[in-house]
């Protein structure tokens, strides 16, 4: 399977929802879903019963964020005590990413913004006993450092994996450059990175293996022949 730069994941997009006709809250839903079913696989490796999962969702305020509020939405129905923990109030999301958020919230999840040092380091108390952390902060559009408050979150993030907490990464790890592999200071440390259509370029780096943990690919409605042709 062919890796992806940043610029052809953006094109792949545009071309199923404007030549073939796919609405983006669909590929997102997917996305999500997609998510979901690697983490309660996960758990079932870990013989843990849904019922018994807690599990966190941390929510940027980009499609990666969207992603993590369809994630919240199916663990939910499955079963798992789930609380989404967004860096940006959820009406100010844009597109299909308000589209799940706002579906979030008819549905009554859980819902405890971290919008700033107070309430980050109140939610990072719980960090440390919940059975997954879901990193739905930064995808494929980031670039250079990480702005100071979402620094703090990965920081937090990581200091729980330390203790045990399993992390996975939607997409990318957040801080890692989708292109080139490098990691920010800081990067999200995952144990199981899942993304979408393909590999990312970056993903080949020596420097990005220990931050993306392992790699599932997982399809989003991207017809093949979409791919050949970008490739």
């Amino acid at each position: 399977m062919q890796p992806l730069t940043r610029e052809q994941v953006r094109t792949i997009d545009r071309l199923a929802i404007e030549e073939l006709g796919i609405p983006g809250v669909v590929l997102m839903e997917n996305a999500g879903r997609g998510v979901a079913e690697a983490v309660l696989d996960l758990l079932e490796q870990r013989r843990i019963a849904p019922a018994g999962a807690k599990i966190s969702v941390l929510c940027g305020g980009g499609n990666n964020g969207g992603d993590g509020y369809v994630a919240a939405r199916h663990l939910h129905n499955a079963g798992a005590s789930v609380t989404l923990y967004p860096a940006v109030d959820p009406e100010q999301l844009k597109g299909d990413a308000l589209v799940h958020a706002r579906a979030a919230v008819k549905m009554g999840l859980a819902i405890e913004p971290i919008r700033n040092a107070e309430e980050l380091a109140e939610a990072a108390k719980r960090w440390g006993s919940e059975t997954v952390l879901i990193d739905a902060l930064l995808g494929t559009g980031f670039t250079g450092e990480v702005r100071s408050h979402i620094a703090e979150i990965i920081r937090r993030c990581n200091a729980a994996h330390e203790r045990g907490t399993a992390v996975v990464a939607v997409d990318l790890p957040s801080g890692l450059d989708c292109d080139t592999g490098r990691a920010a200071d800081p990067t999200i440390r995952a144990d199981v990175t899942v993304t979408f259509v393909a590999p990312k370029v970056g993903f080949s780096n020596p420097e990005a293996a220990p931050f993306l943990g392992r790699v599932i690919v997982q399809g989003i409605g991207i017809p093949p022949e979409l791919l050949d042709r970008i490739g």
